[in-house]
C-alpha cells in the first residue's frame, strides 16, 4: 500500500505544486522518488513528529497540500496535542499517513503495535479517517485527500499487500464498496483484512451461505446507510479490522444502537492481550483470532 500511495502522491504532484511532504527521519527505499523529483517540496524533520506536526499546519496555512509520513504510533500518539490544536482546531489540509497499522510490525513488540489510531483520531473534530483495503483503494483514497481540503488521516500496512479488487471501484469518501452482495451474512472490512475477509466469503459460499462482503475504506464518516441496509438485507453483521476497541467494530455498533435496529453483530478486532505479544503478522493474527479459521467460525456461530 505504501508503494502506491508514494507513486500516486509524485504523480499528483507532478501538476499541483502546493503538494509537500514532511517525514520523521524514515522512509528510506520509499520515499525517494518523491524527495528526488521534489527536493524543494521535501522535508525530513528528523525524530520530531510534534515539531513535524507544527510545520505543516503552517504551510498548510500558507495555502500547501501537506502530507506527514511515519509509523503508526509515531505521528499519532506522540504529538496527538498538536494535530488536536494545530490541525484539526484549524480545520487545515493535513493529511497524516502512517505505515504499520495493526500488526504489520508485530516482531517489534507493542511500541509498533497500531492497536488504538483509529479509534483516537476518528473522534477529532473535521478529521476523515481512512484505512484502505489494498492498494488500489489507497491509490484512489490518496487522490480523494487532496481534494477533501480538510484534515485526513490515511492508515496503511506496509508493502507486498495484494491487490484484492478485480477492476477500479467508484471511490468516495464517507462511503462503503460493496464486493460481494449475500442475503445470509454481512461481512465489513477495513484496512488490510480485506482478502481475508474475501477468502471468508469464498469459504462461507463454498458451504452454501450467501455472503455480502463490504469493504469500508472510511471510518470516519462512517458509512451508515451501507450499515443499515445490511443489517435490513441480511440481519448479521461482522466487522473485521486489525485494530483495537474504537474502531470500525464500535463505529458499526454506535450506528446499529442509535437507530435501534434489531440485529445480530460481532466485532472481530485485537483484544487487549495483544499488548503482551510479538511476532509475525501472520502468526499474531491467528493467535488473537483474525484468521481465515476464526472468521469462519464467527459467521457459522451466527
Amino acid at each position: 500500500m505504501r508503494t502506491a500511495f508514494v507513486k500516486t502522491l509524485c504523480e499528483v504532484a507532478q501538476q499541483d505544486s502546493r503538494i509537500w511532504l514532511l517525514c520523521g527521519d524514515l522512509g528510506y527505499s520509499v520515499l525517494e522518488d518523491f524527495s528526488t523529483n521534489f527536493p524543494e517540496r521535501f522535508v525530513n524533520v528528523g525524530v520530531a513528529e510534534q515539531n513535524m506536526t507544527g510545520l505543516a499546519a503552517g504551510l498548510a496555512l500558507s495555502g500547501k497540500v501537506v502530507f506527514i509520513y511515519s509509523i503508526v504510533n509515531f505521528p499519532v500518539m506522540r504529538c496527538f496535542e498538536q494535530i488536536r490544536n494545530d490541525v484539526c482546531y484549524h480545520n487545515l489540509n493535513v493529511n497524516i499517513v502512517t505505515v504499520g497499522g495493526g500488526l504489520t510490525y508485530g516482531s517489534l513488540g507493542y511500541t509498533h503495535h497500531g492497536m488504538e489510531d483509529l479509534a483516537v483520531m476518528r473522534v477529532l473534530p473535521n478529521m476523515t479517517v481512512i484505512a484502505p483495503g489494498d492498494p488500489v483503494e489507497a491509490r484512489l483514497a490518496t487522490k480523494a485527500m487532496i481534494a477533501h481540503n480538510s484534515p485526513c488521516y490515511l492508515r496503511l500496512g506496509k508493502a507486498g499487500e495484494p491487490i484484492v479488487h478485480e477492476k477500479e471501484p467508484v471511490f468516495q469518501i464517507g462511503k462503503a464498496i460493496e464486493l460481494c452482495s449475500g442475503e445470509d451474512l454481512t461481512l465489513i472490512s477495513t484496512g488490510g483484512m480485506l482478502q481475508l475477509v474475501m477468502q471468508a466469503s469464498e469459504k462461507l459460499s463454498s458451504q452454501g451461505y450467501s455472503v455480502q462482503v463490504l469493504s469500508m475504506p472510511t471510518v470516519t464518516p462512517l458509512d451508515e446507510q451501507a450499515i443499515l441496509q445490511a443489517a435490513a438485507k441480511t440481519g448479521k453483521i461482522i466487522s473485521v479490522e486489525e485494530h483495537g476497541i474504537g474502531g470500525l467494530g464500535s463505529g458499526v455498533a454506535e450506528v446499529l444502537a442509535l437507530k435501534e435496529i434489531p440485529v445480530k453483530f460481532r466485532a472481530l478486532r485485537l483484544q487487549r492481550e495483544a499488548v503482551k505479544v510479538a511476532g509475525s503478522q501472520t502468526v499474531l493474527r491467528s493467535r488473537l483470532g483474525l484468521s481465515l479459521e476464526g472468521i469462519v467460525e464467527v459467521a457459522i456461530s451466527l
